[in-house]
């Protein structure tokens, strides 16, 4: 006699069905993405976002929001 064999087929035949139900959701929702344009959205805002941050503007604003920076760095130089 097996002590416990039936009992993990039991639990591996969950498990692949509920990998299968995972997949299937997963691919459900990147087929939504690609149909929608999510993609290409999201890539014109990173886009956008990376320009924005390398402007002066941004430069600017980066440097008053954190105005100890400068003393932070010359404490960190031995």
């Amino acid at each position: 006699m097996m002590a416990g064999g039936g009992g993990q087929l039991k639990f591996l035949d969950w498990y692949l069905k509920i990998a299968a139900v995972s997949a299937l959701v997963g691919a459900s929702m990147e087929l939504f993405m690609i149909h929608t344009g999510f993609y290409d959205k999201v890539t014109v805002l990173e886009s956008e976002k990376r320009a924005w941050e390398s402007s002066p503007e941004a430069q600017a604003m980066k440097e008053a929001l954190n105005p100890w920076r400068r003393l932070d760095e010359e404490k960190s130089k031995p």
